[in-house]
């Protein structure tokens, strides 16, 4: 048994540097997955701002009504069709590359829940901030970023962390446009050694531990903002 099991680790790990499908898949898997959280973050940013403040003033209402609509497809379609879409649609005449491809797609993707988050942040800071920023001399848009979107940040801190943990593992779908990422780089080693089991209870191995240690973190800040509240 322990001799087969070190037959197959060395044919799907060793044998012709197979484990470096793993590794550099693991690294467009944490490329894509910064990068769109940036752009998620920056996204849903603007999209909550527009929608609070047609909510709280009812100005930006055109605006307002592209965000819905937004919001509506992101949310009403699966990640990988929007990705396949923005690969062999979108950018079906030009090649900016896999990568940046991917990067756009999940950015756009949780940009849509990440507004969301902002924004059930910002609605879940008391009204009478509003009024406090204006007796102060501020006009809407000063009180939202001086005094609101702080408070708001904070308490969505955590969730966006959670975010990034959801995004980590949604990037597993990569693989449909061809990208060599973690599951992609299981994906081939597969197809190498007509081996499956090892190559994909690796990957499955990885994704934990990264869920774990991210996990962790989330729960240190959690604790940590919890103390500084007191």
């Amino acid at each position: 048994m322990w001799e087969k099991l070190r037959d197959d680790f060395y044919q799907n790990f060793i044998a012709d540097d197979r484990w470096k499908y793993i590794t550099d898949g693991l690294q467009n898997t944490l490329i894509i997955t910064f990068f769109a959280v940036l752009i998620g973050i920056v996204l849903g940013f603007l999209v909550a701002i527009i929608r609070s403040t047609y909510e709280n003033t009812g100005k930006l209402k055109v605006l307002n009504a592209i965000c819905s609509l937004y919001l509506a497809v992101i949310r009403g379609t699966p990640v990988v069709v929007q990705l396949l879409i923005m690969y062999f649609v979108i950018f079906s005449t030009t090649n900016p590359g896999q990568v940046f491809t991917a990067v756009l797609a999940f950015g756009i993707n949780s940009g849509a829940y990440v507004a969301e988050i902002f924004r059930s942040g910002i609605s879940a800071i008391e009204k009478g901030q509003f009024e406090a920023g204006r007796s102060l001399g501020f006009n809407y848009f000063q009180t939202m970023w001086f005094i609101i979107m702080p408070q708001a940040f904070k308490n969505v801190i955590p969730t966006l962390a959670n975010e990034f943990i959801v995004l980590l593992k949604e990037t597993s779908v990569a693989g449909y446009i061809g990208l060599q990422d973690l599951t992609k780089g299981g994906d081939i080693i597969k197809s190498r050694t007509y081996s499956a089991f090892m190559p994909l209870v690796a990957v499955a191995i990885i994704y934990l531990i990264m869920v774990t240690v991210f996990s962790y973190l989330v729960k240190l800040l959690e604790r940590r903002l919890h103390k500084s509240e007191h």
